[in-house]
């Protein structure tokens, strides 16, 4: 027996050296030998483009085949370097179409401007790249000898759009602490606003709530990296903040009043008082519906007046989003108080009292706080 088992023993060791012995004969075996690309049709060398990374323009890249010994798949990046490289670090490397497949490369003009980040091209100047492409087997990679030039002309903007950002500063409502700075409300991709008090002191806005974030700074119109700077205002006053990373661009609108707007009458009723976080409010206003001959009309909406940096006056309504309305009730979904910015108008976009509020004093709260949407709310007394 003990025979037996030895036997069994010895012809399972040698078929597992067979094996092995295959299978390592078999891995050596493989070929990975290919070819470099020979010849790149697009786009042309020394090609200009004008970067538009807000848009969905692209450049389309295309080059000829490698070819591998064996005939099977190839596998392709495309790698740019600074003007002069040779490609032993270059600055970005990105597959080809087709999860690298494909002898193709289309990449956006956003993509584009990041790249041009990397190489060190400032924002509005212009600068060169240098490409080329890499075909691989496994872990054999053949670089083109070919290469091609683009210029590229970068925008005003961030090639690196952050996707949160903070207001902080001891000229801003949240004082210096970071972990209480207020976050701005991102409109679309590359925007945000807000609505806050600044005060007489510094202020600067960062990606996160982080003493090691990225901080941004306010120069005239324009947005670039850096620290505090003097805020606008002298005394405690309410702005408007609109930051574009995608041009740059800042504006800061003060705010001078917000009323309670009564469409029948056509009058600012009531003013509503800012008490911070972006949120006003006006307390004990009374309400009285207008009688019409068809009835009682009761439309409201909110009107802003707003103050532009060279001191010109503009106003503003922020009303519903139907252009008409039904008087509210308990079933009202909470989205319906939601307000939206128009152009100033007597009757458009009003939302109308629920019929409780009738010859009763209210609270009338307006939120811009950034954390959620923009809405209003009607208390009853």
């Amino acid at each position: 027996m003990k025979k037996f088992l030895s036997n069994i023993y010895s012809a399972t060791l040698l078929l597992s050296i067979v094996v092995f012995a295959a299978c390592s004969k078999d891995d050596r075996d493989i070929n990975m030998n290919l070819s470099e690309v020979t010849a790149f049709y697009a786009p042309n060398d020394n090609i200009y483009v004008k970067l538009e990374p807000a848009t969905a323009a692209s450049v389309g890249f295309e080059w000829e085949q490698a070819k591998a010994e064996d005939g099977s798949l190839v596998m392709y990046e495309i790698a740019f370097d600074e003007e002069g490289g040779d490609f032993s670090e270059p600055i970005y490397k990105i597959s080809s179409d087709g999860n690298g497949i494909q002898n193709r490369l289309t990449l956006s003009h956003k993509d584009l401007n990041r790249i041009a980040n990397f190489a060190g091209i400032p924002a509005l100047e212009s600068g060169k790249l240098v490409w080329t492409v890499m075909a691989s087997k496994g872990t054999n990679v053949k670089k083109a000898a070919l290469t091609r030039t683009i210029e590229v002309e970068r925008p005003a903007g961030f090639a690196e759009l952050p996707t949160e950002v903070y207001i902080t500063g001891e000229g801003t409502e949240a004082g210096t602490d970071v972990a209480s700075a207020i976050k701005m409300k991102m409109v679309s991709p590359g925007i945000f606003e807000v609505y806050t008090r600044l005060d007489a002191g510094t202020y600067n806005f960062i990606n996160r709530r982080d003493a090691n974030a990225t901080s941004y700074q306010v120069e005239g119109s324009f947005i670039k990296e850096g620290g505090p700077v003097a805020t606008p205002a002298t005394a405690p006053a309410v702005y408007r903040i609109e930051m574009d990373f995608n041009n740059a661009a800042v504006k800061l609108t003060e705010i001078t009043k917000v009323g309670y707007w009564f469409s029948p009458n056509n009058i600012l009723a009531a003013d509503l008082t800012y008490e911070g976080n972006g949120v006003y409010r006006a307390v004990n206003v009374p309400i009285e519906f207008k009688q019409e001959g068809w009835g009682r009309d009761e439309r409201y909406k909110f009107r802003m007046t707003l103050k532009e940096a060279d001191g010109t006056e503009v106003t503003e309504d922020w009303g519903s989003s139907n252009r008409d309305n039904s008087r509210p009730d308990a079933n009202t979904p909470a989205a319906w108080y939601n307000v939206f910015r128009y152009e100033p108008n007597q009757w458009d976009y009003a939302f109308k009292f629920p019929e409780a509020a009738d010859m009763k004093n209210v609270d009338l709260v307006l939120s811009f706080n950034p954390e959620e949407a923009y809405r209003h709310e009607v208390i009853i007394k």
